[in-house]
């Protein structure tokens, strides 16, 4: 009996691991059960300035999942400007990148690719000390600008409008953090900057001048902000290309819609003052993906380019910019819309 016994249970035993391996083992037909591996996400880079028009559209993908719902995975280092999220893109850094409207001549001079506009900003100035209240007054003054920013644009436009230049000033190039901390202790005499550092300036200096902003040249030239490419990874990497489009599309729209929300998603991230981020985004204006779309098919985008082109031309920063034609890639934003 006892062998009789020992003989089932070996039996048991057998039949046991005999289910646990046909239970393990991986067949075509192995029912609606079977879990399948989910597809690996697409790793890309995308590079950001911490400010309401740089950050938001991050903001909201974080909080809306945009990334996974896409197949990517994102990795978003925040830079002091654009002109060095474009050289990183240059060196194979960085896949993606935000631009505001004063380095929008690096994509004109082939070194990026233009995936979308974001904005059209309006928190530009040209602000001075207490005691200068005109542009003209600016003759001989140290003026602080972030070289290659909307800061820098704002200046150069200023003075060209009452028939100054660069020579006729002393121009000193600094980052933006520094040149808030010389205007602040009167080291400089002016500067070409945007909200919301004016209005950290603002809390020292509370009687500044404000000498010009952007409403002044609305019928010659758009502030248009923009997310950027590298070459290399928009021409190899369409499809991935149309994916991050994806994510752009859908985030631009959830902040047209809620805008007040986004203000304080952006806000927390960046750990800035609510006040601040909500006046810097009332100075710009944003659209939806569907009107993004209207001004690709109508032409409007490609003539704001080619206006700021004419402008990067005349202040001496390219002397044969590309055709936006050449460098936007309205195309595959368009295409992201129908997928």
């Amino acid at each position: 009996m006892k062998n009789i016994t020992l003989k089932r249970g070996m039996v048991a035993v057998f039949a046991a691991a005999a289910l646990v391996l046909t239970g393990c083992a991986s067949t075509p037909d192995s029912g609606a059960g079977a879990e399948t591996a989910a597809p690996a996400l697409e790793k890309v880079t995308f590079g950001y300035i911490a400010d309401f028009n740089g950050a938001s559209v991050h903001a909201v993908a974080a909080k809306l999942g945009l990334w996974e719902k896409y197949g990517l995975d994102a990795e978003t280092p925040v830079f002091t400007n654009g002109p060095l999220q474009v050289q990183a893109l240059g060196t194979g850094d960085l896949d993606f990148g935000y631009v505001g409207p004063g380095a929008m001549w690096l994509p004109a001079s082939g070194q990026a690719k233009v995936i979308s506009v974001n904005s059209i900003g309006a928190s530009d100035r040209v602000i001075a000390q207490p005691g200068i209240t005109s542009l003209k007054e600016l003759k001989g003054k140290k003026i602080g600008v972030p070289e290659g920013t909307s800061g820098d644009m704002i200046l150069n436009l200023a003075l060209e409008s009452v028939g100054m230049t660069l020579a006729d000033v002393e121009k000193v190039a600094m980052d933006p953090a520094t040149t808030v901390a010389a205007f602040s202790s009167g080291q400089i005499d002016a500067a070409g900057l945007w909200y919301p550092l004016i209005s950290t300036i603002e809390t020292q200096v509370p009687d500044l001048n404000v000498l010009a902003s952007n409403e002044d040249f609305s019928d010659s030239v758009a502030f248009a902000s923009g997310f950027v490419g590298a070459n290399d990874f928009v021409e190899k990497n369409p499809e991935t290309t149309v994916k991050v489009l994806q994510v752009v599309r859908e985030a631009i729209d959830y902040r047209a819609e809620h805008l007040d929300e986004v203000v304080e998603l952006t806000a927390k991230m960046m750990k800035l003052d609510e006040s601040v981020v909500k006046a810097e985004a009332s100075n710009v204006t944003y659209f939806t993906s569907a009107e993004l779309d209207a001004m690709i098919e109508d032409g409007t985008i490609e003539s704001w380019l080619t206006g700021m082109n004419k402008y990067f031309v005349g202040a001496g920063k390219v002397t044969d910019p590309a055709d936006p034609s050449t460098y936007f890639t309205g195309d595959l934003f368009l295409k992201a819309g129908t997928k």
